[in-house]
């Protein structure tokens, strides 16, 4: 058996648990421009019919007197870790999917932990009497139905689908509540007299493949209850990035290049606190019709220098002739190495001398953003933004 544990409303949840006064209020994290979206909402908020990825905007015309909050990432990622540490006690097979998502293969614990709702039940009060905070948790025979489980009597459900029970689930889940089914293949398989998972086997699997490719070979084996994924407990981290959307769109470089800069600083620290380096160097620009265009490059020598990857990102800026305005500008770092991995020296002293004064700067910088926070120190070029 597979366990799914969603937490719910995190970042809403976290904040009305450091400060209680909230509770019974609305609450909506999100950006704080009229153009940022909603990151999360409480369940007394999502009876105004606000929810995640809402444009902020929509979300104050709905429920004008919320609590608009900004999201404290590393707040929410303290509370995280303690969760993921809370899971693991219960199994050596956790697989976190995100910041408030994580499966577990409970598989063979039943001797020392007891029933499967035992188990459930242990972590959702262990989870409540330790944080604080309630989750939605469900249980099934693999992870693509433990996922349905958990979101089934949301929010603090418990939902337990056992071997005999999959095949009348699957005979009535509504086709839309299958992960990877968007808004198109929704249509499309309407159009089809395809309304739930179980109306899928009235098609041969090789016209779903011809009508899906790839993704209509996976829904023939959920409609037949099969799921072969695995948990799997250790991910490594492939990437990191930043990103945010603008309050105005613009096609000014030197404002973008602010953006940038800002972005490029909060990945390096990201790098240096989990002693890694980075080998390709990446920016991203969503345009004000939507499109989006990256660009990257591989450098000769992994780093975690803020002043490479702010180098290498403006070189890349500079380089893109930009066919409009701009909405959304990020960065991103990927093809990781550990630190302990060794690399050919650079035969350029003079070179490696400057990288090792910009690395005395980089860990001074973090040694007082540790201490006082991300915004007492910054450079010049940012103070100029405010």
């Amino acid at each position: 058996m597979i366990l799914h544990v969603d937490m719910d409303a995190f970042y809403a949840s976290v904040e009305e648990l450091d400060n209680p006064r909230l509770k019974g209020r609305c609450v909506i994290v999100g950006g704080q421009s009229g153009r940022g979206v909603v990151s999360a909402a409480n369940y007394e908020a999502r009876k105004h019919g606000v929810h995640s990825a809402m444009p902020v905007f929509q979300a104050q015309q709905r429920c004008p007197d919320a609590v608009f909050l900004k999201p404290r990432m590393s707040r929410y990622k303290e509370i995280s870790d303690k969760i993921m540490s809370i899971l693991s006690e219960f199994s050596p097979l956790v697989e976190q999917v995100s910041i408030d998502e994580a499966y577990i293969d409970i598989t063979g614990c039943e001797r020392l932990l007891g029933r499967v709702e035992e188990i459930a039940i242990g972590i959702k009060k262990k989870i409540r009497q330790k944080l604080g905070l309630a989750c939605s948790l469900g249980a099934a025979p693999n992870r693509f139905l433990a996922k349905i489980a958990s979101d089934m009597n949301k929010p603090d459900g418990l939902k337990i689908i056992m071997p005999e029970d999959v095949e009348q689930l699957i005979r009535s889940l509504p086709v839309h509540k299958v992960p990877g089914v968007g808004k198109n293949a929704h249509e499309a398989l309407r159009r089809m007299g395809v309304k739930t998972l179980g109306d899928v086997k009235k098609y041969p699997e090789k016209i779903l493949v011809k009508k899906f490719g790839a993704f209509g070979n996976r829904l023939a084996k959920l409609a037949a209850g099969i799921d072969s994924s695995v948990v799997t407990p250790v991910s490594e981290t492939k990437s990191v990035s930043a990103e945010e959307t603008l309050s105005e769109d613009t096609d000014d470089k030197a404002i973008l290049g602010r953006y940038i800069l800002k972005q490029s600083e909060k990945i390096c620290r990201t790098l240096r606190k989990s002693g890694l380096n980075a080998r390709t160097v990446s920016i991203k620009i969503k345009h004000s019709d939507f499109k989006q265009v990256t660009r990257s490059v591989t450098i000769q020598k992994p780093t975690q220098s803020s002043e490479v990857v702010i180098e290498e990102a403006l070189r890349l800026l500079e380089q893109y002739k930009m066919p409009g305005r701009a909405r959304l500008v990020g960065v991103g770092v990927s093809n990781l190495l550990s630190c302990a991995v060794q690399v050919q020296a650079d035969i350029f002293e003079n070179e490696d001398e400057k990288r090792f004064h910009w690395r005395k700067l980089d860990k001074a910088v973090d040694t007082i953003t540790d201490k006082f926070g991300p915004d007492i120190i910054k450079r010049a070029t940012l103070k100029d933004r405010e």
